[in-house]
């Protein structure tokens, strides 16, 4: 008898532990459907410490253009002349802080500021009414656009002194959009260099409506298309309606264009908060949207990519939402998000412009009353929920 109530006993706890193993791998299951799927992502953590404070007790304005140059300089240009007049009391003779910074501004990977220079007329050349943009072709060259309304048809070139080199475009006052113009520009937001092939592309922007693919070195437009590859078209567009049609043309302001290393440009439409991509010669590929619901200025503000030979990870700038959307380049979708709205580090007020170096590090510029350049260090990858927001990327150290 004791020796079959053990047996019975024996297989009722079998009986009980393959149950209670079934039942784990249930709960296991349930637990990560609830979860969702997971993705690998990139993961970064704020530089708090980066930059270095300005010398000269200088401030820095609306920072409106940055780019990374091939020593892995940082570069950035902001309006000066948005300081108010407490903000500039140093200049104005009424106090002992602060004054206007140079517009250009160069920083090394430790932070220390290298060379700046002014923003200012000169022999040939017309500095923009309005700073918006920044870049450094490959040639080591620095082009600056502008997009002052009525003022700005132009984008401007120097060497990395500040010496002039070439102005493409005009700028006069009275000007108006003319998306189709094989002479000039009007209200440039971004300009992007193409190494392969010494030509650029120009987000043409808050007074146009397309992009234009300029050659290098004589500044020649080559070619133009708005929105799907289309004709550009400058009238007049139905108010932005989340749950309507989207427009066959670019709302603008056409915030950005970019070419990826598989020769796929990406567009910033930035008011239909959308992404469009194409071939080089503008033939449409295809679009997404980001945040569809964002009103006002958009969602969709500047992108860089990640720096793996397949740039298999697109950043996006969002600086209505205060966030930089991670997405996967090749299927479009959104994989997660980091950021919040704020001014301490991590934060973000406006968030406008956002590059990589070579290191896979992510840079930003905020605009209005933003004003800084902030580093996030790359930290490897990471498993993450997909569609899950990080919030503010804060230092692992510091939070423990």
């Amino acid at each position: 008898m004791n020796r079959r109530r053990n047996v019975v006993t024996g297989a009722m706890f079998l009986m009980a532990l393959g149950a209670l193993s079934i039942g784990q791998n249930i709960f296991e299951k349930m637990d990560a459907q609830s979860k969702g799927q997971m993705v690998e992502v990139p993961r970064f953590e704020v530089d708090p410490l980066f930059p270095k404070p300005l010398p000269n007790k200088w401030y820095q304005g609306q920072t409106i253009g940055l780019g990374v140059d091939a020593q892995d300089h940082v570069w950035i240009v902001h309006r000066s002349d948005s300081l108010s007049a407490s903000e500039a009391a140093l200049d104005n003779k009424t106090g002992m802080c602060c004054a206007e910074a140079p517009p250009v501004l160069e920083f090394d990977q430790q932070g220390n500021l290298l060379r700046h220079w002014s923003g200012s007329d000169g022999p040939g050349y017309q500095w923009p009414a309005s700073n918006h943009g920044i870049t450094v072709d490959k040639k080591g060259n620095v082009w600056i656009g502008g997009n002052g309304a009525g003022n700005d048809g132009h984008v401007v070139k120097f060497t990395k002194d500040g010496k002039f080199l070439m102005q493409v475009g005009i700028k006069r006052q009275g000007l108006t959009a003319d998306s189709n113009s094989w002479e000039r520009f009007y209200e440039v937001a971004k300009i992007f260099d193409d190494p392969k092939t010494n030509e650029l592309y120009l987000a043409d922007g808050y007074g146009n409506r397309r992009v234009a693919v300029i050659d290098g070195d004589t500044g020649k437009i080559l070619r133009f298309w708005g929105a799907y590859g289309e004709k550009p078209d400058d009238g007049p567009l139905p108010a932005y309606n989340p749950a309507g049609p989207l427009v066959r043309q670019f709302r603008g302001p056409v915030h950005c264009a970019v070419i990826s290393n598989d020769r796929i440009v990406y567009v910033c439409d930035r008011r239909n908060d959308r992404v469009q991509s194409f071939t080089p010669e503008g033939k449409f590929i295809k679009e997404i949207q980001v945040s569809p619901k964002t009103l006002g200025d958009g969602s969709t503000w500047d992108i860089a990519f990640s720096k793996d030979p397949q740039q298999k990870y697109m950043y996006l700038a969002d600086g209505h939402d205060e966030k930089v959307w991670i997405i996967d380049r090749v299927s479009m979708e959104i994989l997660t998000s980091f950021g919040s709205g704020g001014k301490q580090p991590g934060q973000f007020y406006a968030i406008h412009s956002i590059e990589t170096d070579s290191r896979g590090n992510i840079y930003t510029t905020e605009t209005y009353d933003g004003r800084r350049l902030q580093r996030f260090l790359y930290k490897g990858t990471m498993m993450i929920e997909k569609g899950k927001d990080q919030g503010t990327p804060w230092p692992k150290t510091a939070q423990q």
